[in-house]
């Protein structure tokens, strides 16, 4: 219900005309990145860029490059054997009051590791390398296959991708054996300690009281889910499952689905295909793909997904509500679209140049990808159709979402000298709140009156150029 009154809102509030026909382009960011695997945002209007060998390092907005490290625990980290290393980046979702953030590394053992690390306490462009405190640990029995990829849930709780441990074909079915951490989706109450864990088990996790299920497990059957993402519209997960020898997965859950526990099938199934039928269920206990393609049997050849986002951003409408994910070897760049009148979800793919190892998604949903081998950065843009035209750019807003206070940052857009209006909206429309623009280049704007919830934020010149937003009130 929220996501038809979202989507029914703003297509009436925008009068956008959108367009079948996309083009995707890339514009270059930032560079200089040594294997760049993760992009995150800490609800303002930086990048968080993951290297692999240990260092986390900051984009500013105009896309320069902190010539501090964010982050370096290289001595904690093994990198060797390709797939190791530090993986997985997530912040808090109180970031900006208590400074916390996740990430996700093989330590020098092989071993998975996710720890929590806290900001420094008197500079908010460094982190505290001293602070970690190790949430969860497990065992890895080859060097591959370790997933690493970190979000926090629209519940709060933090979700960890593990891979079924490595070599080929999952020779000790780990995925499938539900006694251990390999393989799944485990979903984790960070903000809660027990006498035995540094961390609580949810309470509605889907295998809370079944005793042949780790209770941390939301979801298994998983061969190396490289990344993942939360739809930030509808709480939808969208799981790149990275396959064997001949099929790379998309997976898509609405949150309503993946409360009952999913299994998504490895290594009884690749894709839809039996791959190993030892030790397996019927059929209908598996969850497949929605989408995905073979390494041989769909164009130029293939061999590893990078899951992306669901677009949600306002400069490229005709991006709205697609899927972004790209592969590997291939080097293409795709998206899924849904046909609701065929029920069907159709893939589409352009040719790129870039190793594509990560997506990032900034604090008002514009997407991003990391070249591995390059080490560039880029935007993903539409050269086909945007709202760049009747827009005011370079326009950000964060922290986002925000309890009380929220900072806008006018950019270049002061020096127009242009005097523009504010307006939160409800998402029936309402005005809820209307500020004038200061003379600031940084106006901040106090929300602590408004409910919990999803608002638009919209800022108009007077010439009629706009610049919207969408605003989350904790």
């Amino acid at each position: 219900m929220l996501k038809s009154a979202i989507t029914l809102f703003v297509f009436a509030f925008f009068t956008l005309q959108f367009s079948h026909a996309q083009d995707i382009d890339l514009e270059l960011f930032a560079s200089n990145f040594n294997r760049p695997v993760n992009i995150k945002h800490a609800g303002d209007d930086k990048l968080y860029v993951v290297e692999q060998d240990g260092l986390i390092k900051i984009i500013n907005s105009d896309g320069s490059i902190e010539s501090t490290a964010f982050l370096n625990i290289d001595n904690l980290v093994i990198d060797s054997g390709n797939e190791r290393g530090l993986l997985g980046l997530a912040f808090h979702p109180d970031y900006e009051t208590n400074g916390y953030f996740f990430v996700y590394y093989i330590d020098n053992s092989g071993d998975s590791v996710i720890s929590r690390f806290t900001r420094d306490a008197t500079n908010p462009l460094l982190a505290d390398a001293g602070s970690e405190f190790n949430i969860i640990s497990f065992y890895q029995p080859y060097s591959n296959h370790n997933g690493g990829d970190l979000a926090f849930g629209p519940d709060g709780f933090l979700y960890i991708a593990s891979g079924d441990g490595g070599a080929s074909g999952d020779p000790q079915n780990n995925s499938q054996d539900t006694t251990n951490f390999l393989g799944k989706i485990l979903r984790l109450d960070i903000n809660s300690v027990t006498s035995i864990h540094n961390y609580s088990i949810p309470a509605d996790n889907p295998f809370v009281g079944n005793p042949s299920v780790n209770g941390e497990i939301w979801a298994y059957g998983l061969r190396n889910p490289w990344k993942f993402s939360f739809d930030s519209l509808n709480g939808d997960i969208w799981i790149a499952d990275v396959g064997q020898n001949a099929y790379e997965e998309i997976n898509h859950t609405t949150a309503a689905d993946a409360a009952a526990g999913l299994n998504y099938g490895w290594r009884c199934y690749e894709g839809n295909s039996i791959f190993n039928s030892d030790d397996c269920s019927a059929a209908s206990t598996y969850t497949y793909p929605i989408g995905g393609y073979h390494h041989f049997d769909d164009g130029e050849s293939k061999c590893s997904i990078t899951g992306g986002y669901v677009y949600r951003g306002t400069a490229y409408s005709s991006f709205d509500g697609l899927y972004f994910f790209a592969d590997y070897c291939s080097q293409e760049i795709g998206f899924l679209t849904y046909d609701e009148t065929n029920d069907v979800w159709n893939r589409n793919l352009q040719d790129f140049n870039g190793n594509w190892s990560a997506f990032g998604e900034d604090l008002n949903g514009e997407l991003y990808i990391s070249d591995l081998t390059s080490g560039n950065i880029y935007k993903l843009t539409d050269t086909t159709l945007s709202l760049n035209q009747n827009s005011i750019s370079s326009i950000s807003v964060y922290p986002n979402p925000s309890n009380n206070i929220v900072n806008i940052n006018f950019g270049t857009n002061l020096a127009n000298e242009l005097s523009s209006v504010i307006h939160i909206f409800d998402l029936q429309g309402k005005v809820m709140k209307t500020v004038a623009q200061s003379t600031t280049s940084i106006q901040q704007i106090n929300i602590s009156e408004l409910s919990v919830g999803i608002y638009l934020l919209k800022i108009t010149d007077e010439n009629g150029a706009q610049s919207i937003h969408k605003l989350v009130k904790n």
